[in-house]
């Protein structure tokens, strides 16, 4: 089928084709709706792109042992990030939290006790992230946990384009000429993490592992990336994935 071809093959040009046979086939209407609201053309210029920045804090980062536990969103633009519009939940995961997750997290056994099923904020999620280029650092975390609750809530799962504050690091950092030579040269690769990609373009240290804070921290990087190496007319295919 169409839809398992683009998937598979994952490339930016197919997203708008992609979502589209999904709301097609979606059976769930949830779904059918979210995948109905598409996603901007590649060729859009970022600067004119509705764009929300994503996090997740989950208690660890295996998709098959471990389950989302908090969920951060910040809708913003390259221009301001309106803070009244953020969401955050706090959901009740489906396997027990660990200690190293409550101490990372800083979410506790009774606070996800009294935390709703993510199957019950899924209609406001999915509502927030339709028609929006989705925002996150690290979308190896963001991409399948987000999969997979979905799946086992309605039977169907969802992927859509991200654009990955990392993988943008990355580019820069990892993959340029500079960066393998430095590696042939024996010198420590350059951290692309959260916070010391946002000290490289002089922005503030948060306290990272909340994910409002992190979605928070993650639109004001992709802001500094686009205006530092890019700008506002950068096609939205040359970012995302």
């Amino acid at each position: 089928m169409l839809s398992h071809r683009l998937a598979s093959r994952s490339q930016g040009l197919e997203w708008p084709a992609y979502l589209q046979q999904r709301a097609d086939e979606a059976r769930d209407p949830l779904l059918k709706a979210f995948f109905a609201a598409g996603c901007p053309a590649p060729e859009t210029p970022i600067g004119e792109a509705p764009l929300v920045a994503l996090d997740l804090e989950t208690t660890g980062l295996d998709v098959q042992r471990h389950a989302i536990v908090s969920i951060g969103l910040v809708p913003f633009s390259l221009s301001r990030i309106p803070l009244a519009r953020r969401r955050y939940w706090v959901v009740r995961p489906s396997r027990t939290l660990s200690d190293t997750s409550i101490t990372l997290h800083r979410i506790t056994h009774s606070e996800v006790a009294e935390a709703p099923d993510f199957g019950e904020i899924l209609p406001e999620l999915l509502e927030a992230l339709a028609g929006r280029i989705v925002v996150v650092h690290f979308r190896h975390i963001e991409r399948p946990f987000l999969a997979d609750a979905i799946q086992a809530r309605l039977g169907e799962g969802a992927r859509f384009p991200m654009i990955d504050t990392m993988s943008l690091e990355a580019r820069l950092h990892r993959l340029s000429l500079w960066a393998r030579l430095q590696r042939w040269m024996r010198r420590p690769p350059v951290s692309i993490r959260l916070g010391d990609s946002r000290r490289r373009y002089g922005l503030p240290d948060y306290q990272g592992h909340h994910a409002l804070v992190d979605a928070l921290a993650t639109a004001e990087l992709f802001q500094a990336q686009v205006a530092k190496h890019y700008d506002a007319a950068t096609p939205v295919g040359k970012l995302w994935t």
